[in-house]
């Protein structure tokens, strides 16, 4: 642990230093990176140095050489001032993190999907067009796909789906229900990308669904591709305009709750929840509380909690978003804490039922308690077993791999090796 600590402490003077070298400030470097200054100062107190993805970004910002932050392997360092004298620097795993993006669905039905979404014709040849309640079913069978994290199959079905909608559209241009349902399919696609960390393709997504939800004239699918486009922009570190887009639509769907249809409240407190994300991503404490409180606001109204559902949202949605929100925060022990009891309650939707035991892996991980993030990992792997298989997970195994470099775990390095993580 205090080898940890020590290190942890040397990258935190590493950041410090090369900032104030360029003499830059923490807001600075914190705007570049589209975080709160808070992110900045915490990582160079030798906190929150667990993050990977961040490590990388700052190195990128302050022209900081990946190894001095213990980001690449090499055997030497060179020291600035004498380049003839050499020391021994150790070895860590988290190199080759491109590497760990690959999609989970093969590029076949990968690139289908990306054609389905396409400007023109569909891509498909003409055919029957299903009947209205036929489109309505296959639309929640793969909003079901989604919540039981069957990515493989989803990636396989969406194609079709999208194709048969945007034809049945074509030959029915002005129906609202059928732009709904085509807005809904494109809603799942730009879920299913980011899944797989295929932001850059994610936002052709986010075109269609926004479109085709203004089409519907509907206020809550329209909201529903609001949401999807926030996503977008909080994976791209857009957080700002992420919580803007929220605090926006959000505004215009409030109102009296005990007034509204279940599924406008749904779509609300998803698009808030949605909010929440963005902002501890962001480093926003101040934004992620007001938005978590609006949520628990609405939750109070509502609680669809099936896999089959149009939208889950629930107190327990509300309780696992806090979880996330914590450990994005850099706060392992609140999150932990806030998901002690939520591990005792049945969930009923997988994708969900997953992600609380990342997040706690998460949570173990930023405490150096790897035995038990591992274990974690693999309660997750029970819960649904495509999802540790995304590239953000996959991730996270090779940032705990290379913080294992006494390899005291053998077990989590089997495990690394199955999920096909770079060794």
């Amino acid at each position: 642990m205090a080898d940890v600590q020590r290190e942890a402490r040397r990258i935190g003077a590493v950041i410090r230093q090369a900032r104030v070298s360029q003499r830059r400030s923490q807001a600075d470097v914190a705007q570049a990176l589209g975080y709160h200054q808070s992110k900045v100062s915490r990582l160079e107190s030798g906190r929150g140095t667990g993050d990977v993805r961040l490590l990388r970004e700052i190195a990128r910002a302050l022209d900081i050489p990946l190894g001095r932050l213990g980001l690449a392997a090499m055997s030497e360092v060179r020291r600035t001032e004498h380049g003839a004298e050499k020391v021994r620097r150790r070895t860590i795993l988290a190199t080759g993190v491109a590497a760990l993006t690959a999609p989970a669905s093969s590029s076949g039905t990968r690139q289908a999907l990306i054609a389905s979404l396409l400007p023109g014709s569909p891509p498909d040849p003409p055919r029957r067009i299903p009947a209205l309640g036929e489109l309505r079913a296959r639309v929640t069978a793969v909003r079901r796909l989604f919540c039981t994290c069957d990515y493989a199959e989803l990636a396989r079905t969406l194609p079709g789906l999208v194709s048969d909608l945007r034809q049945a559209v074509g030959e029915s241009p002005g129906s609202a229900e059928l732009s709904a349902l085509l807005a809904t399919a494109y809603q799942t696609a730009v879920s299913l990308m980011l899944k797989q960390g295929d932001q850059g393709d994610a936002w052709l997504a986010v075109g269609r669904a926004i479109a085709e939800a203004e089409r519907s004239g509907d206020p809550v699918v329209l909201a529903s591709s609001v949401r999807v486009h926030a996503h977008v922009l909080a994976r791209e570190r857009h957080t700002d305009q992420a919580i803007t887009l929220v605090r926006h639509t959000s505004g215009q769907l409030s109102g009296a709750y005990d007034q509204r249809s279940p599924r406008h409240l749904a779509a609300l407190g998803l698009l808030l929840l949605r909010g929440v994300t963005a902002a501890s991503s962001g480093g926003d404490r101040e934004a992620t509380q007001e938005l978590l409180l609006e949520a628990k606001e609405v939750a109070r109204y509502v609680a669809l909690d099936r896999p089959d559902e149009w939208a889950n949202f629930s107190p327990l949605n509300v309780a696992l978003h806090e979880v996330s929100a914590a450990v994005a925060l850099g706060d392992p022990s609140l999150a932990l804490r806030a998901a002690r009891p939520l591990m005792r309650r049945h969930i009923p939707v997988p994708e969900r039922r997953a992600a609380l035991w990342v997040e706690t892996a998460r949570a173990y991980t930023q405490q150096d308690r790897l035995a038990e993030g591992y274990q974690a990992l693999r309660v997750a792997e029970s819960c649904a077993a495509q999802d540790i298989r995304r590239p953000a997970v996959r991730e996270l195994v090779a940032h705990m791999v290379a913080r294992d470099h006494r390899r005291t775990l053998p077990q989590l390095h089997d495990f690394s090796r199955r999920l096909g993580v770079p060794a």
